[in-house]
């Protein structure tokens, strides 16, 4: 949370908290969660908060929520935008339809370079934590108390320090914030390396007396040092074991029902935990050590879950309450741990009650939301955590900042929590919010991407539904790794099986089986494509024809023209034939050549089918290019697609699949480059081919008919809209399926949407 931030089977086998006796979580099944008819919580709407940004502001401008809090009636959500440098309001009253409600900048209650760090409602006001910090050494902040019906700043409270979060007790009596004072990561300390600790000022936590909740003027702030004041360590962090006890960086508070206050020092793994009334420290302990097998630890493109980090500091970033006895942290880690997980601790021994071990990383490969390009770093990096009860049911959520999900569990038993289901989210979920009394789960994303398209956005979840909307596929097993969903194709004779392949997103190919009889549809098997020395290859395949004569076509994309190929697979998966493009083609194309293929067989032999994305530069403008290839001949058959137009900067047009309908007669995806609520032309499109072939030379340009619009259907998951539409194909069972590229997480949120859009005999009708 900090401004200079962004902000299974084998587990835990080893705890620096030496004699605890600790629960660990095995690996979730594919069928995991609620199945049991208990309520699931499903999307209702998501919403850029670009959209809530003041008139004069660009559209390509920062903006982000961070962390939320909500009226007392539950209907108006209020976040912190420390790009922006304000706080943000939105009319959530009708959870389907997100309104924004403007903004209220921090430059108009003080200086431009204030920064919104956490917020929380008191009554009829929120109050919202700033850092005014003008260096590293000389942090500063303070609390405005703003009315929220006419947005007046009525008070304003010096914390003496930097601040991060923010928490109020269950009897608001009182509210709590860490003060961070935290650490330049560039700095050097006397005779340590750069970013080291101690850095000083040290860190302590704020609490104010609410005393009468409708008179701010009452308030008093009343200050607990986490050192001495001489400035050594208090003798109950050094006898805790904290990595530098003189310099604690508070980073997040809790209070339970009791009221005590819990206080994570993540820098210093470890746990504080104060007496909210007294202003008393009680208790300190390290989160400890933990060692965690089976999971991915290497950034080179290739889903390895054989890894292991040894004796790494947990070094939590949230705490939560799950009752008043047990404690929950998400170990994202800083700059010596992180444990990719979550931990139940027990608040009267120090110790580790329940660990989440590999248990997360797990579930994220299962559900295509592995970020392969933080495997070598701290993983799915769990930063957010929330607890509350919903119809008589505690529930905790944690929130991957890395892997863009909240994995929801029944904690009914701290000492067994049950994992319930995933939420997808948009990139970097930060701010986790309950909103028990309607039913709702808030969640804000940090991340904002405006080159990308991908924005930062506020997503509401409601419980209630018998069935969880997400995901809509998943591997049957956590050690099948998956995702760039970019391609897909029946299998002949089998009326509920497809297949896909994984694209330049992995540094090698594998051909996915798809089982569509289950809900969510699973991922049964994983067959890597190989040389004829059996090494794995990497081929950016962007198209996959399962053949009824056994193995497989693949549509592979080129960085250049040239490298452009159909390259055939046998059913062992060895690389058997390689078709290269004619040169004239070649030649006029740069990166965006094949993208999808299919294939037809006859009595004159087999005939493959490839769409070319783009137009070539020697072809006319707008029009791109659908290859028949002979494979007796070797000869190329090529006809005209004309490409629908679009006036948005940096936006285009392209084809991104082909599958076969019978009859000379094909389906193709037409598709912008746009997503979220910019997204406009995700289309499926017929064409038919003339029975006379095109003389040498020509290019005639096919008649298009409309067949899909797939714009609502995306629209439907009530997220953010992808952008890839690109996998189609008609399945034994006469329905059509789409799949969406997840870019492997690449300048994308993750989230794959897999599902049928209904008979092929009524969208494909003549």
């Amino acid at each position: 949370m900090s401004r200079s931030t962004s902000r299974a089977i084998a587990v835990v086998a080893a705890t620096a908290l030496a004699g605890a006796a600790v629960a660990v979580a095995t690996a979730p099944s594919a069928s995991a969660g609620n199945r049991g008819g208990a309520a699931f919580f499903n999307r209702t709407d998501t919403y850029a908060v670009y959209q809530n940004r003041p008139s004069g502001d660009a559209v390509a401008d920062e903006t982000v929520a961070e962390i939320s809090t909500v009226t007392q009636d539950g209907r108006t959500m209020i976040y912190t935008d420390a790009a922006g440098k304000r706080i943000g309001f939105l009319d959530i009253s009708n959870p389907e339809k997100i309104k924004g409600l403007g903004t209220l900048s921090l430059e108009e209650l003080g200086d431009t370079d204030d920064q919104p760090t956490s917020v929380t409602v008191v009554g009829d006001y929120v109050l919202v934590v700033v850092d005014t910090s003008k260096s590293f050494t000389e942090p500063s902040g303070r609390v405005d108390v703003i009315r929220i019906k006419d947005r007046t700043r009525v008070r304003s409270i010096d914390l003496g320090g930097q601040p991060d979060s923010i928490a109020v007790d269950k009897k608001t009596q009182r509210v709590a914030i860490a003060m961070e004072n935290q650490r330049d990561e560039e700095a050097t300390p006397a005779g340590g390396e750069e970013g080291d600790l101690p850095q000083l000022p040290a860190g302590f936590v704020q609490i104010i007396e609410l005393g009468r909740v409708t008179n701010p003027a009452s308030w008093t702030a009343h200050r607990v040092s986490l050192t001495n004041t001489d400035g050594t360590a208090l003798k109950s962090l050094k006898d805790a074991g904290l990595d530098t006890p003189t310099d604690p960086e508070p980073e997040y508070v809790s209070f339970n029902e009791d009221g005590t206050l819990a206080v994570t020092l993540q820098e210093n793994n470890g746990i504080v935990l104060i007496d909210g009334a007294k202003h008393k420290i009680t208790r300190v302990f390290s989160a400890g050590t933990a060692t965690v097998t089976g999971i991915d630890t290497e950034d080179d493109g290739v889903i390895d879950q054989t890894g292991s980090i040894t004796d790494t500091p947990r070094e939590p970033d949230a705490v939560a309450w799950l009752d008043n006895r047990y404690l929950a942290t998400a170990n994202e880690g800083d700059w010596k741990g992180g444990t990719r997980g979550w931990t139940v601790f027990d608040s009267k021994t120090g110790k580790v009650a329940w660990d989440a071990g590999n248990t997360l990383e797990k579930l994220a490969v299962q559900n295509g939301l592995h970020s392969e390009s933080r495997a070598g770093k701290k993983g799915i990096e769990p930063e957010g955590l929330a607890t509350a009860e919903y119809n008589g049911v505690n529930y905790a959520f944690v929130g991957s900042e890395r892997s863009n999900f909240v994995a929801v569990y029944d904690i009914e038993n701290p000492l067994k929590p049950k994992y319930v289901q995933m939420l997808a989210t948009t990139n970097g979920p930060e701010g986790i919010l309950p909103i028990t009394s309607r039913g709702l789960l808030a969640v804000s994303s940090e991340v904002d991407d405006a080159e990308s398209g991908v924005r930062a956005t506020v997503s509401l979840y409601r419980i209630g539904a018998k069935s969880a909307d997400f995901p809509q596929i998943q591997s049957a097993s956590s050690d099948i790794g998956w995702g760039t969903l970019g391609a897909l194709s029946a299998v002949p004779g089998k009326k509920n099986q497809l297949v896909s392949v994984t694209d330049a997103g992995y540094s090698t190919t594998g051909i996915l089986t798809i089982d569509t009889s289950k809900s969510p549809a699973r991922i049964t098997k994983r067959l890597a494509v190989t040389d004829s020395s059996g090494t794995e290859v990497g081929l950016d395949a962007e198209g996959v024809y399962a053949r009824p004569q056994g193995g497989y076509w693949l549509a592979v994309e080129g960085a250049s023209g040239a490298e452009n190929k159909l390259v055939r697979v046998s059913a062992e998966g060895v690389v058997a034939e390689s078709v290269a493009l004619p040169e004239e083609v070649a030649a006029g194309l740069k990166s965006q050549g094949f993208e999808g293929v299919t294939a037809t067989t006859d009595k004159s032999g087999e005939h493959v089918y490839a769409v070319i994305q783009r137009a070539s530069s020697t072809d006319p403008a707008g029009v791109a290019r659908i290859g028949r290839y002979d494979v007796r001949t070797g000869d190329w058959t090529w006809y005209g697609y004309q490409l629908e137009t679009t006036s948005t900067d940096g936006d285009w047009i392209g084809l991104s699949e082909i599958t076969s309908l019978g009859d000379n007669r094909f389906a193709v995806i037409e598709r912008d480059k746009l997503n979220g609520p910019n997204a406009r032309v995700k289309r499926i499109y017929t064409v038919t081919l003339p029975k006379t072939d095109p003389a040498d030379g020509t290019l005639p340009v096919l008649k298009k008919k409309l067949a899909k619009d797939v714009l609502p259907d995306l629209e439907a998951t009530n997220g953010w809209t992808q952008e890839k539409l690109e996998g189609l194909t008609v399945g034994g069972d006469g329905r059509v399926y789409i799949s969406t590229d997840n870019d492997a997480l690449d300048d994308s949120t993750g989230e794959t949407v897999f599902m049928s859009i209904g008979k092929a005999s009524k969208i494909f009708k003549k």
